[in-house]
């Protein structure tokens, strides 16, 4: 049996969320850019920092459901 989150664990749950799109963008970004030097291409920038947003989207919307199914008693 779950027990219910106390306001503050919510909020520093949700505050996380605020950070995860922007972090993981920069650092598919980063990656990206780092391949490119490594490599002498100049594709993989976009690439990486394109799965990096996705990567953010997806622990994004894993959190929200998880929410959702925890607030509906599931």
């Amino acid at each position: 049996m779950a027990s219910k989150k106390s306001f503050t664990e919510r909020a520093a749950e949700y505050s996380t969320l605020a950070f995860v799109l922007p972090v993981s963008t920069f650092a598919g970004w980063l990656l990206g850019h780092w391949l490119d030097k490594l490599f002498h291409t100049g594709f993989l920038e976009v690439v990486c920092l394109i799965l990096g947003t996705v990567a953010g989207f997806v622990s994004l919307i894993r959190q929200v459901t998880r929410d959702a199914r925890n607030n509906d008693g599931g």
